[in-house]
């Protein structure tokens, strides 16, 4: 069992910077990734980043690339996403996620994931 607790979430103007936190509980070492997922107000849950437990492969949606990065730090079970040059489209509430076990998954797909978060909204005004 994995249980996920997202912080950092809040309102900040364009152009500024939030890193958000997923504290993990649970054999997070045994999971094949941890994720990054977000969903706006009317809109479809989409993939924001990955990053594949063992190796620190990282993934981005294009939207994100190059503004956003996605870091693990192993001894303390934890996932970042550091979001900088943000843009009010990036609104939404964020969500962290991990598989089920430690086979691979495809990490930019939602339903591979087994255990979510709560959320943490994230707003940025124009």
């Amino acid at each position: 069992q994995v249980q996920l607790v997202e912080s950092g979430g809040g309102l900040v103007q364009a152009g500024d910077s939030l890193r958000l936190s997923c504290a993990a509980s649970g054999r997070t070492e045994s999971r094949y990734a941890m994720g990054w997922f977000r969903q706006a107000p009317g809109k479809e849950r989409e993939f924001v980043a990955a990053i594949i437990w063992s190796r620190g492969s990282t993934y981005y949606a294009d939207s994100v690339k190059g503004r956003f990065t996605i870091s693990r730090d192993n001894a303390k079970n934890m996932v970042y996403l550091q979001m900088n040059s943000l843009k009010p489209e990036d609104t939404a509430v964020y969500y962290c996620a991990a598989p089920k076990g430690p086979a691979p998954i495809v990490v930019v797909t939602g339903s591979e994931y087994h255990y979510w978060g709560q959320g943490t909204q994230v707003t940025v005004s124009s």
